[in-house]
């Protein structure tokens, strides 16, 4: 577990050296690419510069990025997305544009505020349906504020935890067992 400590005040000492505009670029660049960990960079945040100044610096980094990824999608046509998307892509994306066109104002709070949503996807999603940017804007700023404080709080105590084998074990179990579920599920109801 020394090579889990070591990496983890290597990252935050990466970081911390940066600068608060090296950490606010790190969760900048996470809204264009989903496959960076959000919660590790908030976590790192957190590290570095400690809690409030952590949390702050990424909710208004991932509220910016978040917002950008919208803005460019708003610009794109249909006929862009035809030729770009597959039909029964199109037909899946056509039914979500569908659902958030109409979508109301608590409700899209929600979905920003849950840490498993793929922020991503929701920006697409918003930016394609045309949403209204004051309802996209002030939906982010108030549900990415929870999204934020949450992976602060578990991302950090997943890093220190990081260090006990038990917990390594207890939590790779679960993510098996999770993923077993979830392809019995994805079969029984025919989500693939």
């Amino acid at each position: 577990m020394e090579v889990v400590n070591s990496f983890v005040d290597f990252c935050t000492n990466f970081i911390s050296e940066g600068g608060l505009l090296f950490g606010f670029l790190l969760i900048l660049l996470e809204s264009f690419l989903p496959i960076l960990p959000l919660g590790v960079f908030v976590a790192l945040n957190v590290n570095a510069f400690g809690g409030f100044i952590g949390i702050i610096l990424s909710w208004m980094a991932t509220c910016l990025g978040c917002f950008i990824a919208y803005t460019f999608f708003s610009f794109l046509s249909d006929k862009f997305l035809s030729r770009v998307l597959s039909k029964k892509t199109l037909r899946q994306v056509d039914k979500a544009i569908h659902k958030f066109q109409k979508i109301s104002f608590s409700n899209l709070v929600l979905v920003v505020a849950l840490p498993f949503t793929p922020a991503f996807l929701v920006n697409i999603i918003c930016g394609i349906a045309r949403v209204s940017r004051r309802k996209f804007l002030f939906s982010i700023i108030i549900g990415k504020v929870f999204m934020i404080i949450f992976w602060g709080y578990v991302s950090k105590s997943l890093i220190e935890s990081m260090t006990d084998i038990n917990t390594i074990i207890i939590v790779s179990l679960m993510l098996l067992v999770a993923y077993i579920v979830s392809k019995i599920v994805s079969k029984k109801v025919d989500l693939e």
